[in-house]
């Protein structure tokens, strides 16, 4: 900028030689800037003495260096959206995931792209997650298995198993793993909304024992709040179990398949690079979290 080398060099040719100019340009420059703004922006002492800025000229420096400085970040965070640095991931979760496993996801992801705004969607049924995400509505999704038909890719995260909740005082699972013969009359209480191959009667094979489901939440606390109180044994899985909370004991439940916890995203959509550092980050904590869950069942 012509008015910024007249200011630190104090001499319109100095500050010809250092812009690449002939010294009649930048008087010509600096001339049609006085005409634009109506001010006197440099002192023309004359003879051998420096040129400096007026306090106008400083003013509309400081200006103008604010405006190029602004561009610059600009067309840096233009340039970091371009590669995918920067920008913003929709991703769909449920409760269990978001509860147990998103945390530790999110702290990772924004240590790694700062810039990347993480917007989430949350719904119990995965169902309605995936229509979000076939609609171009979300970029990523965690879902269960099995997969709906759709234009979707996915990878497969842990094995999540289903496990009976308990009042602590109980005397159910003293000896180990409850089995089928074991719930038998037995009051439950499990989800409410989901996908109908999710529900606890078609994982377990046992339609009959929607007779005995006194309850059904979308709030996994409500349904461990109610085993804790002994309305009803919890049927859920482990990760929708609080694992610090008081008055509850979990139990492993014999014969039943566990749930396969997974992330989708749509097969034809470009994905920003933050995206697959999204997965990849989740696949890691998801593998930590089946680690806990074998230990501990």
């Amino acid at each position: 900028m012509a008015l910024a080398a007249v200011g630190r060099e104090g001499s319109f040719s100095r500050a010809a030689e250092s812009l690449g100019y002939t010294q009649s340009a930048i008087s010509q420059q600096i001339a049609r800037l006085e005409r634009t703004v109506g001010h006197r922006l440099v002192e023309r002492p004359g003879g051998p003495r420096a040129v400096a800025l007026t306090l106008a000229g400083r003013l509309l420096l400081g200006h103008a260096q604010a405006i190029v400085a602004r561009l610059a970040s600009a067309q840096a965070d233009l340039d970091a959206l371009a590669s995918g640095e920067a920008g913003l991931l929709r991703v769909g979760c449920y409760q269990s995931v978001g509860v147990r496993v998103l945390p530790r996801i999110l702290r990772e992801f924004r240590a790694t792209w700062p810039r990347v705004n993480v917007e989430l969607t949350e719904a119990e049924d995965d169902g309605e997650l995936l229509a979000l995400v076939e609609r171009g509505e979300l970029d990523l999704t965690f879902v269960v298995y099995p997969m709906p038909p759709g234009p979707f890719a996915h990878r497969q995260l842990l094995s999540d198993p289903y496990v009976a909740v308990v009042a602590a005082s109980s005397p159910l699972g003293r000896d180990g793993p409850l089995r089928h013969a074991d719930l038998a009359g037995l009051p439950l209480v499990t989800y409410a909304q989901m996908r109908e191959v999710h529900s606890i009667e078609s994982r377990l094979g046992r339609p009959e024992l929607t007779q005995q489901i006194v309850f059904r939440s979308n709030h996994n606390g409500t349904i461990l709040g109610l085993a804790a109180e002994g309305v009803g044994t919890a049927l859920i899985s482990w990760l929708s179990v609080d694992p610090h909370r008081a008055g509850i004991r979990t139990v492993p439940l014999a014969g039943v398949s566990p749930r396969l916890v997974g992330i989708a995203w749509h097969r034809d959509r470009y994905r920003i690079a933050a995206a697959d550092s999204f997965i990849e980050i989740a696949a890691r904590e998801a593998a930590e979290e089946q680690g806990l869950a074998d230990a501990l069942l």
